[in-house]
C-alpha cells in the first residue's frame, strides 16, 4: 500500500505524545483496579471507582471539547492535561488508602481526556480531508501499540516488583508525552471540532477510541427518538439504534468492569493479568486490520450482527468454565475470552460507525453524534454500578450471565432497527 505524501512537520511530529500518553492512559486503566485489590477492596470498590471516572471523563469531554472550540490552544490543553495525570499518577504511589483514591481517579478521568479533541482537530488541520482516513488509522495503530506497551511494561514490573512502582512509570510515561507535546504547533488552521461528525473517517475514530464525543450538548429534546419508544411508538428507527447501543455498552462494561477482579479471585498473579491484557491488546491490533475486509464481505448490517457472536460468547466463557479457570487451562480460557471479546469490538465498531452515519440527516450530525455519547455513557457508567452490586449479591457467574442476556437483547434491537430501516426505504 502506498503511504501519502505529507509534510512531516505537519503531519507526523505532532503524532509523537500519542505513545507516552497511550501507555498512561491504558496503563492506569489497569492497575487501579489491582490496586484496590491489593489494598484490601473488591469489586463494589472497583465498580464504584469506575462509575465515578467513566462520570469523570464524560465532563470532561464536555469541558475539553468546548475550550478547545473556543480557544484552539491545543498545546496548553496537552501540557495541563498530561501534567494533571503526571501529579495524579504520583499521589496514587504516595498512597495506601482506598478512600483517596476515590479522590484521585475522578481527577485522572477529568483531564485525561483533554488529549482526545486534540487529536481529533490535529488529524484534521495537519492533512487535507480527502487524507484523513489515512492519518486517523495511523494514530489508531500507534494509540494500540500504546496500550500494548502499557501491558507489556506491567507484565515486566509486577512479575518483579509490586504495583507501586507501575505508577511512577504512569507519571514518567506523562511525563514523556508531556514534554513532547512542546513539538505541537499552534498552526492557523481553525476546524472546528464538530467536523469529525461530518466525516465517516472521524465518526468512526471518535466511536472506536473514545466513549464520550459531544461536538454539540445535547438538550432534552434531542432524544425525542428515544422517549417516543417508551411511549410505545417508533418516530424514528434512529431511537432503536440508541436503545442497542445503551444496551452494547451496559453488557460490555459489566464484563470488562469485573474482568481483573474476576481474574485476580481465580489465582492469577498481577502480572498474568497483565499477560491476559498484552495477548488481547495483540489481537486487537491484528484484528484492525482485517475488520475492514470483514465488514467488506459482509456488509454492514450482517457484520454488526455477526460481531455480537464472538462477543457473547467471551462472555460466557467465564460464566461457564469458572471452576476451571486456574492454572494452564485457565489461563487459555482466560485468553480465548479477552481475544473474542476485543475481535467482536474492532467490527462491531467500525460498521456500526458507518451505519450510524449513513442515518445522521444532514445538518444533525452534532447533534445525533451527542446523543449517541449521552446514552453511550450512561450505558456505561450503569454498567459499572451493576457489576458491584450485583456480583456483591449473587457472584461472578450471574453477572456474566446478565452480561450476555444484555448483549443478546442488543443484538435483538439491532435486527429491529435494521428491519425498520428496511422498510423505511421499502416505503
Amino acid at each position: 500500500m502506498l503511504t501519502p505524501r505529507v509534510r512531516p512537520a505537519q503531519s507526523q511530529r505532532w503524532m509523537l505524545y500519542i505513545l507516552p500518553g497511550q501507555i498512561t492512559n491504558q496503563g492506569l486503566n489497569i492497575v487501579i483496579p489491582l490496586y484496590v485489590i491489593a489494598l484490601g477492596g473488591g469489586i463494589g470498590e472497583v465498580a464504584i471507582l469506575v462509575s465515578i471516572q467513566n462520570a469523570a471523563v464524560a465532563t470532561g469531554s464536555l469541558f475539553w471539547g468546548r475550550v478547545i472550540d473556543r480557544l484552539h490552544a491545543k498545546r496548553p490543553i496537552l501540557l495541563i492535561s498530561f501534567l494533571a495525570v503526571l501529579i495524579c499518577s504520583l499521589g496514587m504511589y504516595f498512597t495506601n488508602s482506598i478512600a483517596a483514591l476515590y479522590a484521585i481517579v475522578p481527577i485522572i478521568g477529568f483531564f485525561i481526556v483533554g488529549r482526545n479533541p486534540v487529536t481529533q482537530l490535529l488529524v484534521m488541520e495537519s492533512i487535507q480531508k480527502n487524507l484523513w482516513s489515512w492519518l486517523f488509522a495511523r494514530t489508531s495503530v500507534i494509540s494500540t501499540l500504546g496500550m500494548l506497551a502499557a501491558m507489556a511494561i506491567g507484565f515486566v514490573d509486577s512479575l518483579y516488583l509490586d504495583l507501586k512502582p507501575y505508577f511512577l512509570i504512569c507519571a514518567v510515561s506523562s511525563g514523556t508525552a508531556m514534554a513532547l507535546s512542546l513539538t505541537v504547533g499552534e498552526g492557523k488552521a481553525h476546524i472546528e471540532r464538530s467536523g469529525i461528525a461530518h466525516s465517516i473517517h472521524g465518526l468512526r475514530y471518535a466511536i472506536g477510541h473514545h466513549h464520550f464525543v459531544f461536538p454539540r450538548i445535547p438538550e432534552l429534546h434531542d432524544f425525542k427518538h428515544i422517549m417516543a419508544i417508551f411511549r410505545g411508538r417508533v418516530s424514528n428507527e434512529i431511537g432503536i439504534f440508541y436503545m442497542a447501543i445503551f444496551f452494547f455498552n451496559l453488557g460490555s462494561n459489566m464484563y470488562s468492569t469485573a474482568w481483573s477482579p474476576f481474574l485476580i479471585t481465580h489465582r492469577f498473579s498481577n502480572s498474568g493479568v497483565f499477560l491476559n491484557y498484552m495477548v488481547q491488546m495483540t489481537a486487537m491490533l491484528l484484528i484492525y486490520f482485517a475488520a475492514p475486509r470483514i465488514i467488506s464481505r459482509l456488509g454492514e448490517d450482517r457484520a454488526t450482527l455477526a460481531s455480537f457472536a464472538p462477543r457473547i460468547l467471551a462472555v460466557l466463557i467465564p460464566a461457564a468454565a469458572a471452576p476451571f479457570l486456574f492454572g494452564s487451562l485457565g489461563a487459555e480460557l482466560a485468553v480465548a475470552s479477552s481475544c473474542l471479546l476485543v475481535i467482536g469490538f474492532s467490527i462491531f465498531s467500525t460498521s456500526s460507525s458507518v451505519i450510524f452515519f449513513k442515518s445522521i440527516p444532514q445538518g444533525f450530525e452534532g447533534k445525533y453524534l451527542g446523543v449517541n455519547s449521552a446514552v453511550t455513557g450512561i450505558g456505561v457508567f450503569t454498567g459499572a454500578l451493576v457489576t458491584g452490586e450485583l456480583t456483591k449479591a449473587f457472584g461472578y457467574q450471574a453477572m456474566f450471565l446478565l452480561s450476555a442476556s444484555v448483549l443478546s437483547v442488543s443484538v435483538a434491537l439491532f435486527g429491529l432497527y435494521f428491519r425498520y430501516r428496511l422498510s423505511h426505504r421499502a416505503a
